[in-house]
């Protein structure tokens, strides 16, 4: 145990890390509207310092907090006081991230090529970097790296294309890690970047779609984020750009883009996780995709990955206006919830944002779809909820091959249903 106790200290000195001892998460049920307002009030405390990792929609949704140590007995007693029931999901937040670091710490190494790169731990930032320039290097006729942008702290933003060839094609679309404690996502990018290129002219289903298509895949979407939970706080959530006025730092991503920004389902409160920004693609992240976007113009599927919950979603986040292909995207996403479902059991659920998850204004599938990119999509993956944002590396490899048929489902309809 003090092995663990002396790792755990120099772990802490390496990375810099914010602590999280005590720290606790709460599964909260809200039995009726009132007392799923009362947890909303809980919000607005801002002393208290909470993290909503799922925050409050309606009457038995179950609501996931952080807690600090400092604000356990006060939630607790609010709680209790309310009569609203709970249970500890996470007893210490930090000895799983002391976990998580010690597996990264044990299977660092450097790496020559992408067969001998460990997909089942996760990564830094500079290692998935690595990563990108020796699948460039192994298969260049197949993977070439493109730099379109460059983030709020100056580090560049890349893309993969994979190609056989031809003038803008139409094209499919993935991101991953666009919230940056979402490690899983980033790390299942790294395995589908592997497996794009292990399965052309082995799989006919995935060569079929790379003779007519081209696939994008952004791999960490948020760097300045993702760099941040490595050093710093494992938690963070937002982009790294600094607000006028304000000492909070960061915008939420998903909340940034031109769909129906502003709305219900963000906030203007530059402390929030969810503060939308001052003005729609204030983010260079999201602006240097959109500028992809548009200048490309033939992108028919846009695919963009969260965790967790266990989701697929299609838009509409901003209203409850059905979207106008609902009944071909709800009938798609039943086809890939199932194919996911068929290699481990795993459940997903799926439907709109707005009516399977909560209101979400200003969110990436929302505007790609207003854009005319009717195939539009984003998950949440594993788990719903025993490990939130700190899924084991054990499920890394699981996670990505389940996740891979639900997008190969979304991938050949859209080459079969052109438009």
């Amino acid at each position: 145990m003090r092995g663990l106790l002396v790792l755990s200290v120099l772990l802490g000195t390496v990375f810099g890390n914010e602590d999280f001892v005590g720290h606790q998460v709460l599964r909260i049920f809200a039995a009726d509207e009132a007392q799923v307002q009362k947890v909303k009030e809980l919000e607005d405390l801002q002393h208290l310092q909470l993290d909503f990792w799922k925050g409050p929609t309606w009457p038995g949704t179950p609501i996931d907090i952080r807690v600090p140590f400092h604000s356990l007995q006060a939630v607790k007693i609010f709680l209790e006081a309310q009569d609203i029931r709970y249970e500890i999901m996470i007893e210490d937040l930090q000895s799983l991230l002391d976990e998580e670091q010690e597996q990264m710490f044990a299977f660092r190494a450097q790496v020559q090529s992408t067969d001998t790169f460990n997909y089942a731990t996760y990564h830094t930032l500079e290692e998935i970097y690595n990563f990108l320039d020796l699948l460039v290097a192994e298969h260049p006729q197949l993977v070439s790296k493109i730099q379109i942008g460059k983030t709020y702290e100056d580090r560049p933003i890349y893309v993969l294309k994979f190609s056989t060839g031809g003038n803008n094609r139409p094209a499919i679309w993935i991101d991953t890690g666009i919230h940056s404690r979402e490690w899983v996502t980033q790390a299942s990018g790294v395995w589908f970047a592997k497996k794009i290129t292990q399965d052309y002219g082995q799989d006919p289903a995935l060569t079929n779609i790379l003779n007519n298509m081209d696939i994008f895949l952004e791999i960490v979407t948020n760097p300045d984020g993702f760099a941040f939970t490595h050093s710093k706080n494992r938690m963070w959530r937002k982009t790294r750009s600094l607000t006028s006025n304000s000492l909070c730092v960061g915008v939420d991503p998903n909340r940034n883009w031109d769909a129906g920004f502003g709305n219900a389902g963000s906030s203007s409160n530059p402390c929030s996780d969810q503060y939308r920004g001052k003005f729609p693609n204030s983010e260079v992240e999201v602006q240097s995709i959109v500028n992809f976007v548009n200048n490309h113009g033939n992108i028919k599927a846009f695919i963009s990955i969260h965790s967790y919950s266990q989701l697929l979603l299609y838009p509409y986040g901003y209203t409850s206006e059905p979207a106008p292909d609902k009944e071909e995207l709800d009938k798609l996403a039943k086809s890939a919830v199932t194919a996911l479902s068929s290699l481990y059991g795993t459940k997903f659920k799926y439907g709109s944002i707005i009516t399977t998850i909560y209101q979400a204004s200003g969110s990436t599938v929302d505007w790609t779809y207003n854009q005319g990119i009717k195939y539009s999509f984003t998950f949440e993956l594993r788990d719903s909820g025993r490990y939130g944002f700190l899924l084991p590396a054990s499920q890394i490899v699981p996670t990505a091959q389940e996740t891979w048929l639900a997008l190969m489902t979304i991938m050949e309809y859209t080459l079969n249903h052109p438009y």
